[in-house]
């Protein structure tokens, strides 16, 4: 068979047609690797309600305002209910182009006649095609996202196109949703709380896994490009069962506030409850503690928390958060303005963790005055922090526990 298009040497294929455009907001910029780019596939998933459509509609006027025509498709809600939102947000312009169609063929018509430089469809669960099965279902989510994504590799229009989640948090819908997109990017946040975060879990046109904060306000959600100190609660003093730590996600490091209760258990099976925090890390950190620390904690209920909603993953915060749970457990509090870095082995020693100086850095513009981290991390000559800041390096768990005088039960 003779081939329509002819292969060509990867030198002439021209670079610049890949470069991304910024939409001037900076923390999604951040997230996508510098902006939007020309033919790029974006899937942004989150829970009902954490305001993913109030970012992209903000998105959307701010991309038409600096580039031209931008095409939002709703499938969900009404021109009327969109304006209504945009007038909230002060989202209003001219070459904002709104359409709340359902079916794949009119979507495409419209972005025909209109020729956009940017399309958003909110969501793909609900725009069908003529595959058979109802909106939303397997067959129906491919052939949707698949003609999205031809029209906007062979158009060289980026789209943005929404995603629904199970109640675990996946993305709903078959998992060659995730392999035909360029980028997939998920958006959390508790929803009795103001503030979001937006993570990239893929991206082909940058890093992954970098995220950017948002908080959402009255007048609809603006950036947060300092967050450090807003995943931790002021305490007048120390408190017993919390402890503060440093957490690197993506290339930006975060001063976060973990928190822990252990109450005696009425039950047979003591319940393990992890909110922003990997319910498999919390188990391994108390495996440890009991059989490495001595600390009795297979007849208690144990509760792990973060602050302000923010969700935790990096290795190097388990340090942090045995200490929480050894806090809570003696009722004794950690010193104040300390924290704490290191993944925990099963071994008990605290081993080194990656962008060690960055995390520092962060903890001593925030006032931190004392550092525990791990004993083989070492630091190079030229990197050197405030006089004020102390470092403790830590071997074990254990020298961790009796430096902080947290194995005893506080009397009374």
């Amino acid at each position: 068979m003779i081939p329509l298009t002819r292969a060509v040497p990867i030198t002439d294929v021209d670079p610049t047609q890949s470069q991304h455009i910024a939409t001037t907001i900076g923390e999604f910029d951040r997230v996508l690797g510098g902006g939007l780019v020309s033919g790029g596939v974006i899937l942004l998933a989150g829970e009902p309600g954490v305001g993913k459509s109030t970012l992209l509609l903000e998105v959307a006027a701010r991309w038409a305002k600096n580039y031209g025509t931008t095409l939002y498709v709703s499938g969900e809600e009404s021109p009327a209910q969109v304006r209504m939102r945009a007038r909230r947000t002060k989202a209003e312009t001219e070459t904002l182009f709104l359409t709340a169609e359902t079916d794949l063929c009119v979507v495409l018509g419209h972005i025909e006649s209109l020729q956009p430089s940017l399309v958003v469809v909110d969501s793909v669960q609900t725009i069908s095609s003529g595959t058979e099965g109802s909106p939303g279902g397997v067959a129906q989510v491919k052939e949707v996202a698949s003609g999205l994504v031809q029209v906007a590799k062979r158009c060289g229009i980026p789209v943005i196109i929404v995603g629904h989640v199970t109640k675990d948090g996946a993305i709903a819908g078959p998992r060659t949703l995730e392999h035909v997109v360029d980028v997939v990017v998920n958006f959390e946040g508790d929803r009795h709380s103001g503030f979001r975060l937006i993570r990239a879990t893929k991206n082909r046109f940058g890093p992954a896994d970098e995220i950017g904060c948002f908080e959402m306000c009255d007048t609809g959600i603006v950036e947060v490009p300092d967050p450090s100190g807003i995943f931790t609660s002021s305490h007048s003093e120390p408190t017993p069962g919390t402890a503060v730590t440093v957490a690197v996600e993506g290339r930006r490091a975060l001063v976060a506030e973990i928190q822990g209760l252990v109450v005696p258990s009425g039950s047979a099976n003591p319940r393990r409850v992890a909110q922003g925090l990997e319910y498999s890390r919390l188990a391994m950190v108390l495996a440890v503690l009991q059989r490495r620390a001595s600390m009795k904690c297979h007849t208690m209920d144990v509760y792990a928390s973060t602050v302000s909603g923010a969700r935790i993953s990096d290795p190097g915060s388990d340090l942090g958060l045995a200490c929480a749970l050894a806090s809570a457990m003696s009722d004794q509090p950690m010193p104040g303005n300390t924290v704490a870095i290191g993944e925990i082995g099963l071994a008990g020693e605290v081993r080194r963790v990656a962008d060690l100086p960055k995390r520092l850095a962060e903890a001593t513009r925030l006032g931190v005055t004392t550092a525990i981290i791990p004993q083989d991390n070492t630091l190079s000559s030229g990197e050197k922090f405030a006089d004020s800041l102390s470092l403790v390096e830590a071997p074990t768990v254990g020298f961790v526990l009796n430096l902080m005088d947290l194995r005893r039960k506080k009397k009374g």
